[in-house]
């Protein structure tokens, strides 16, 4: 899923909101070159294995839709490629991906294949990519893992939130697994929308054949926070490319169409998720314009080239650019490999991640503390770990390390009302700080389990 960001990180689907997409070809109007990144969304979730079916979906990365049917197994469909031949629109495509290559300076060493998925074949599409690329285990876990944490109400189906949300949003993706791209047409013709959705993912064709995706963000499932880190540098890059081409080659109409294309009901789907899967579907494009747009500044797209070259290795490094200019290395983070044993029979390791600064700082805001933002500011590393064992018992650890104790210590007073949250709610919840640049979060099911977690981690006492 954007970074953020789905469970794999292999996975390429652009995901271009509506509001985001209008937000951007607004400020375009009558501009002779890109302005400035919109302002940000609220936080959100990462990819890779907690923040995973949040962030990005497998194989593929998508741009904004009207669409806002339910993605489920009553929907059919199939995604059919198109050749040249037989398509009316190719003679558009082609002049598109033409003028994308001149823009952004890249020529393409092989043709891509193209096709249009309606509403039905998107929801196809993706349901089959989410059973063949997320482990059904990793499901699971990341979905015991928000419920616990109180991220996703217990009646939820972590997929299905996820399939829906993307179905709603999703304009167009490129698949990196296929190198086959797609524009979602609610008509089965091609307009503004069609052909600015069309340059963003062309632009990861080219990214793909020059950089090799897989490459860049890795494919690793519990490195949330880097994958996200990674996918902003890709859709950022092809943000501002869209951008760039809209203003060249979209009139003033056919921007305003377009800005105005969203949908209210797709835009009530997305404003009706959990905030853990709906705030990183936007960071990659928020933060990553931001970076593709400073480098491209100072230095054009041979700028946001060398980029690739050295690429962001956390949200921190997005989220303040003097971290990124300095490239501060997180902090490694780790669990006793014996964790699991030491617990007792019975008992593993359901799932581990790196969250990072923007994901902290979600489940900081949605645990209720007042400056959310700036309480995950000063970030060092961390870790997150979901432990099962007999009976149901499960608990999560999310164990963080910080650049001062004052960060720390700022950071666990801003857990408070989280912890009294998930107390009120029936969990077990304590912050424990065995060192002064350290800050660990427990929660359990019972006083036992928690108490047991804390001993095993030579955190009791």
């Amino acid at each position: 899923m954007a970074q953020s960001p789905a469970m794999t990180p292999s996975a390429r689907l652009s995901r271009l909101p509506a509001a985001f997409l209008a937000a951007v070809l607004l400020a375009s109007c009558g501009a002779t070159g890109p302005t400035a990144a919109p302002g940000s969304p609220t936080p959100v979730p990462p990819v890779g294995t907690p923040g995973a079916p949040a962030t990005q979906a497998p194989g593929a990365s998508p741009s904004a839709s009207s669409s806002s049917a339910v993605c489920d197994d009553s929907v059919e469909g199939a995604p059919a490629a198109t050749s040249d031949a037989g398509d009316p629109d190719a003679a558009t495509y082609t002049e598109i991906e033409a003028q994308v290559q001149k823009l952004r300076g890249i020529t393409a060493t092989a043709p891509v294949e193209r096709g249009v998925f309606d509403t039905a074949g998107l929801c196809a599409y993706l349901r089959q990519s989410f059973s063949a690329q997320n482990p059904a285990a990793l499901v699971k876990a990341t979905e015991d893992l928000y419920k616990q944490l109180l991220l996703l109400p217990e009646d939820a189906s972590l997929e299905q939130l996820y399939l829906d949300l993307l179905t709603s949003q999703v304009a167009g993706l490129y698949d990196d697994e296929t190198k086959h791209m797609y524009v979602v047409s609610k008509g089965g013709g091609i307009g503004p929308v069609e052909e600015i959705t069309y340059a963003h993912e062309f632009t990861h064709a080219l990214q793909d054949q020059k950089f090799v995706l897989k490459s860049v963000v890795g494919e690793a499932l519990d490195q949330s926070d880097r994958s996200m880190a990674r996918s902003a540098l890709v859709e950022g890059d092809a943000t501002l490319l869209m951008s760039l081409w809209a203003q060249q080659h979209l009139t003033r109409d056919e921007l305003a169409q377009v800005a105005t294309s969203a949908d209210p009901a797709s835009e009530a789907v997305l404003a009706s998720m959990p905030a853990i899967l709906k705030d990183p579907l936007l960071f990659p494009y928020t933060s990553g314009l931001a970076m593709s747009l400073a480098a491209f500044t100072s230095g054009g797209f041979d700028g946001v080239n060398a980029i690739y070259a050295n690429p962001p290795d956390s949200t921190e490094q997005l989220l303040h650019t003097d971290k990124l200019a300095a490239r501060e290395t997180p902090i490694a983070v780790t669990f006793p490999d014996d964790l699991a044993s030491r617990l007792g029979t019975g008992w593993k390791i359901s799932m581990q991640d790196t969250l990072g600064e923007f994901l902290l700082g979600v489940v900081l805001g949605e645990g209720g503390a007042p400056d959310s933002t700036e309480a995950a500011a000063g970030w060092g590393g961390d870790r997150v770990a979901l432990l099962e064992g007999p009976g149901g018992e499960m608990a999560t650890v999310i164990d963080t390390t910080w650049d001062s104790t004052q960060e720390a210590t700022e950071y666990a007073k801003a857990l408070e009302p989280f912890v009294t949250k998930l107390v009120a709610a029936g969990r077990s919840a304590t912050v424990l700080r065995p060192a002064g640049e350290r800050a660990v979060l427990i929660v359990a099911e019972s006083p036992d389990t928690m108490g047991r977690v804390a001993n095993v981690l030579g955190l009791a006492g």
